[in-house]
């Protein structure tokens, strides 16, 4: 197989061959819908639309003033959440922008990719949100990633993937680029998105289970369901590569992505070890252990690998209701869940 198929090459019956792999420096939007699985994920994305400010934080900014409403622990949970995410969501962020969008040229994909990268912006307000309302010590959330170890391992290991993409030299073309792109996109995708975000969001969620922080809870609901989008889409996106370009998935390069994953199942343990050092919310890091298992093993299932701890039962079956958003009131009982954006007026 040569090293990268042009993105449109123009053949004697007028045809056109289409690859996502491409160093093309343009796009035809004659061949939009080549990939009808990213349309439909950019269409169920619009569809999903929410905005930090429509939740209200009353409940939360009365609880949090509280002196005994929360335990130390239960804070703790809250600011090492919000030091990681504010983070990893500008990570990704940048990670879109400066590089998936640039080597990936596929019109219907590059639409999705500019809906997640507006996700994500979202996100960030999110979570701004959430510091002022809550009127915590802003320097203390956003140095978390230097000065919280569990939260700076996690970035350190997301770093190299993220800035070799962006590079202004770096481009598709040759085996090795393609495979430091496609290997970008597995970390990106099943290990930042689909893996390190999960402890956190099931110990938010299982504090709004309690009655406590429903405005942090439900915010994070709904990152979760965009996040999940994303994950699946990033997964849908490699698959596709491999299809494409099966030189690349080599056994070698299988067992480096394996390698990968299992060094990213131990940075999210002890983030959960750190995040929960003792039992709290009904939850102990023994079973975020286990959750991040059964996590790590379902991404590996839709990658076509080998689970890395085979058998693994997930410890919060209720951490699947909340990607069940067919349902009248969320269980926050604050708004309605489907939330679907309007039509507009026009005068």
């Amino acid at each position: 197989m040569p090293p990268c198929t042009p993105a449109f090459e123009h053949e004697s019956d007028h045809s056109w061959r289409y690859s996502l792999l491409t160093a093309a420096p343009g796009l035809d939007l004659r061949h939009t819908g080549r990939y009808p699985w990213a349309a439909q994920k950019y269409r169920d994305a619009c569809a999903n639309h929410w905005m930090p400010q429509e939740i209200s934080m009353e409940r939360d900014i009365a609880l949090w003033k509280s002196a005994h409403s929360l335990t130390d622990d239960e804070r703790r949970i809250v600011k090492r959440n919000l030091g990681f995410f504010t983070t990893a969501d500008s990570l990704a962020a940048n990670n879109i922008v400066l590089g998936t969008y640039r080597h990936i040229r596929a019109p219907e994909c590059r639409q999705y990719l500019l809906r997640q990268a507006f996700e994500e912006a979202i996100h960030t307000h999110s979570y701004q949100y959430i510091v002022e309302s809550l009127g915590l010590d802003e320097g203390e959330i956003f140095n978390a990633y230097r000065e919280i170890p569990s939260i700076r391992d996690k970035d350190a290991f997301l770093l190299p993937h993220i800035e070799i993409l962006a590079a202004p030299r770096f481009t598709t073309g040759t085996i090795a680029a393609d495979s430091a792109l496609l290997r970008s996109l597995i970390v990106f995708a099943a290990m930042m998105e689909g893996l390190f975000f999960y402890v956190g969001f099931a110990q938010i969620l299982a504090l709004g289970r309690q009655n406590k922080m429903v405005g942090t809870a439900e915010q994070y609901q709904y990152i979760l369901r965009d996040e999940s989008m994303h994950c699946n889409f990033g997964i849908d996106l490699i698959n596709q590569i491999k299809i494409e370009n099966p030189s690349l998935w080599t056994p070698a390069f299988q067992a480096e992505i394996l390698s990968l994953m299992h060094t990213a199942i131990t940075l999210e343990c002890d983030y959960a070890s750190d995040t929960m050092p003792r039992g709290v919310l009904g939850l102990n890091a023994r079973q975020m252990h286990q959750y991040v298992a059964y996590i790590a093993n379902r991404r590996c299932q839709q990658l076509g690998l080998p689970e890395p701890e085979p058998s693994t039962s997930n410890p919060f079956p209720w951490m699947s209701e909340m990607l069940d958003l067919k349902k009248e009131k969320n269980f926050f009982e604050t708004r309605v869940t489907e939330y679907r954006s309007g039509g507009l007026a026009w005068d």
